[in-house]
């Protein structure tokens, strides 16, 4: 996944650039670029490889003046960072340059062709063979010359051109990958994200998939790659551009665990009625609904880890086989789908590709697909019967939290939502759940308070050679992420397991310098998990426990405790993670690590 952005208008756009591009951030570090038609009518364009700073420092205080250019922050896929392989790319005449987010899958092929023809590519970038193509295909209109080169393409690409014979033109085009169109006071924009943009404009176009968007000041034509002129709505952007600022908090993953309580708030806003939970996304399949018989969950990461929860619940509120499945699995080796299966594809961008290639491949043997994202107009909602939306506000930092918490909860309104309608939900039981989901933001609010202690525990852990995470039934998942986010972080080797697993095999592992993290929040299975708890502690491993609070036992047998409100099982999940985040946080930060932008990572995985 990279980050593109693009303007053209009666401001300087340098500054928009920059200031997109450091937006954009999260979305790759490894490299970033500009290029602008300068009022001389010069194309100027500068790289480098590093973060934004960097380019930054290389232009210099003063960069030349422009109406138009194009930007790019870049993590890498094919080609090492570099200066050389850092986007923009240009063609042989040096009029051509282009930025692009995906994939080109035959780019081998169409390397060679064009060495063949006499084209010189300079970079190891898959990028590189657009501008040529575009450069053969060129007649003085680029928008068609871009049409004709993306017909040669083979993967995916969100990708911007520039020609700088056209100085107030852009020509933006999507596939698979993806991009939107900002329209303002006489000035347009492109951008992989609308972070990008929120300060400038809050009307956007999302694009489809084959869409060619040719922007000027004036406004976008969007076209089909015929040629032929299709209608797209405008939307407006839900939230503003101090809700992608840090507000004051030294991380903007601090700022979004902080947030936490306000998302849940929102994922829940108009979806609890009285002691029934409602989901009027639903309202156009309820018919459909009738006749499942069994549910998939499919998704990636952090995802996955909330769909084991929406997995458990399907399967008991409604007495069907339900399951959750690794997006990536599930698209090459598929279970029997047909017209009965509910699928429910959950993804925070809306745009992770293995996700959308399961969803697609659902919908096509003819399952009723429910997807659960964050992200209005994501390619996912394209590739479903119904979007269910989290509601949580942008999450600028590549390790999710807020997101996290808003996938269980909605994935838990989700399926109590089906269950109710289909009348295998006890009234008395849904009215319990309800009554705790409308506490939920409170306890949030409470846990985060107890986890202050976090950052000095982070002091004693911060030197340990890994982390063992354990959990049973619904503190699994929590255990997983919890694993998860120490790793992605601070970099230090975790394993989340199922906590009955832990004698099987990686309880080799624990020593003094292996802590074991167990998440022990009241349960049907506590007993159990105490017992795996204490076969830890026979083996010298210093034992962090998540507990419920006023649990006197725990006390007596863990090193340290990390206290949570008393909930619901099914909604534990939630309050076990959040202490677990802001310990890995901490950790992190310790270990002197760049929290809101891990080395290797980016916020969404948008090609295979």
């Amino acid at each position: 996944m990279c980050g593109i952005v693009g303007y053209t208008g009666p401001r300087d756009a340098g500054p928009v650039l920059l200031d997109g591009l450091r937006r954009l951030e999260y979305r790759g570090y490894d490299s970033a670029g500009i290029a602008l038609v300068t009022e001389s009518g010069d194309l100027f364009v500068e790289k480098r490889a590093g973060k934004v700073a960097v380019l930054q420092d290389a232009m210099g205080d003063h960069p030349p003046r422009a109406g138009i250019g194009l930007g790019h922050t870049r993590w890498a896929t094919h080609g090492r960072p570099s200066d050389l392989n850092a986007h923009p790319h240009s063609d042989c005449t040096g009029r051509i340059t282009v930025v692009h987010n995906g994939i080109v899958e035959n780019f081998r092929e169409l390397r060679d062709e064009l060495k063949a023809g006499g084209h010189t590519l300079q970079s190891e970038t898959d990028t590189e063979v657009v501008a040529h193509l575009v450069e053969d295909a060129y007649a003085g209109d680029l928008a068609d010359a871009v049409r004709v080169a993306l017909a040669r393409l083979e993967g995916a690409y969100a990708l911007v051109v520039l020609h700088r014979d056209e100085p107030e033109r852009l020509v933006g085009a999507r596939l698979n990958a993806p991009l939107i169109v900002g329209i303002g006071a006489g000035e347009s924009f492109l951008a992989s994200d609308a972070a990008a943009i929120v300060a400038y404009t809050k009307q956007v176009i999302f694009l489809a998939d084959g869409d060619v968007a040719d922007v000027t000041p004036g406004g976008a034509v969007i076209t089909d790659l015929s040629g032929a002129v299709v209608e797209r709505k405008i939307d407006i952007i839900p939230w503003s551009v101090e809700a992608a600022e840090k507000g004051g908090y030294e991380h903007f993953m601090l700022k979004e665990i902080h947030e936490q309580p306000a998302a849940l708030t929102s994922a829940m806003t108009g979806r609890l009625r009285h002691d029934s939970v409602c989901l009027e996304e639903l309202d156009p399949i309820r018919d459909r609904l009738t006749g499942i018989d069994r549910v998939e969950l499919i998704a990636c990461g952090t995802a996955y880890y909330a769909s084991l929860v929406g997995a458990a619940l399907f399967q008991e509120w409604l007495g069907v086989p339900a399951r959750s499945t690794v997006a990536s699995e599930f698209r090459y080796s598929p279970p029997p789908i047909n017209a009965r299966t509910l699928v429910v594809a959950v993804t925070q961008s809306g745009e992770t590709a293995d996700t959308i290639a399961a969803s697609r491949l659902a919908g096509d043997r003819g399952a009723l697909v429910i997807s659960v994202t964050n992200t209005v107009g994501s390619a996912i909602t394209r590739e479903s019967h119904a979007a269910v939306f989290l509601q949580a506000g942008p999450e600028v930092a590549v390790a999710a939290t807020k997101t996290f918490v808003t996938q269980v909860a909605t994935l838990v309104m989700l399926a109590a939502d089906v269950a109710h309608h289909l009348g295998r939900l006890p009234a008395a039981k849904e009215q319990e759940l309800v009554a705790a989901l409308r506490r939920l933001p409170e306890q949030a609010e409470r846990a985060i308070e107890l986890a202050a202690t976090t950052e000095e525990m982070a002091d004693r852990y911060a030197e340990a050679a890994g982390f063992m995470y354990i959990g049973r039934s619904f503190g699994y998942p929590a255990a997983l992420e919890g694993a998860l986010k120490i790793k992605e972080i601070s970099y230090l080797h975790a394993e989340g397991y199922a906590a009955g697993e832990l004698k099987h095999g990686p309880i080799s592992l624990l020593d003094a310098d292996v802590p074991l993290v167990a998440v022990a929040t009241r349960s049907a299975v506590y007993e159990k998990l105490i017992s795996n708890l204490m076969e830890g502690k026979a083996r010298d491993a210093r034992v962090l426990a998540v507990a419920t609070e006023g649990d006197t036992q725990i006390e007596q047998l863990a090193t340290d405790v990390l206290w949570v409100p008393d909930t619901l099982e099914p909604l534990s999940t939630i309050l076990a993670v959040i202490p677990l985040q802001l310990f890995a946080y901490h950790v992190a930060v310790k270990r002197g690590r760049d929290v809101d932008q891990p080395r290797n990572l980016a916020k969404s995985v948008t090609v295979e």
